[in-house]
């Protein structure tokens, strides 16, 4: 990794985003220092979370002692901007955020809500982590997926790939095939 002119590390930004529900599981994973230090260890400089309705809140951090910067706030406008900052999402396994990282060409991890509704939003990101656009981990295996993942291998998504993931939403859901 290169330095900036100024002789500091490039800024890389971890965002995360949890949607507009609580998933306090995630955020105190990514509040653990096992996930705090993995990042660091792979360059990463700043963990920005988007908490939505969650009561658990992590840690602040300045990054001084080389440590990680933290910040978090609950909701946005907008987190487009967040996403296109960032050089490694992390999210919630809402269709509107997965598609959303993966058009703007970002790597992404997928953490599974598995508390919410019928876990129907694992089919969704396993899929697309088989098609190789994406890793899927849940809170406790977190920082295994981010010690393991190697970005190179990550396939760009292509919006027209989106059939395919519709007519398996659509069995899943109990829908007709056309």
């Amino acid at each position: 990794m290169g330095e900036a002119e100024d002789g500091l590390k490039p800024k890389r930004v971890v965002f995360v985003t949890v949607g507009t529900t609580c998933f306090d599981k995630l955020v105190k994973a990514l509040d653990t220092q096992e996930v705090k230090d993995e990042l660091l260890r792979r360059g990463y400089t700043h963990l920005l979370i988007q908490m939505g309705r969650g009561s658990y809140f992590p840690t602040k951090s300045a990054g001084d002692d080389k440590s990680l910067a933290v910040d978090y706030f609950t909701f946005s406008s907008s987190i487009a901007d967040h996403l296109r900052a960032a050089s490694l999402v992390i999210s919630h396994a809402g269709s509107g955020s997965i598609f959303e990282t993966l058009k703007l060409g970002k790597p992404l991890i997928v953490v599974v809500n598995e508390n919410l509704m019928d876990n129907h939003q694992s089919e969704l990101a396993k899929e697309l982590a088989e098609r190789k656009h994406l890793y899927c981990a849940r809170p406790q295996t977190l920082h295994q997926t981010i010690a393991g993942m190697d970005l190179g291998s990550l396939l760009p998504y292509s919006p027209g790939d989106a059939t395919p993931v519709a007519k398996l939403i659509n069995r899943f859901l109990g829908f007709p095939e056309d």
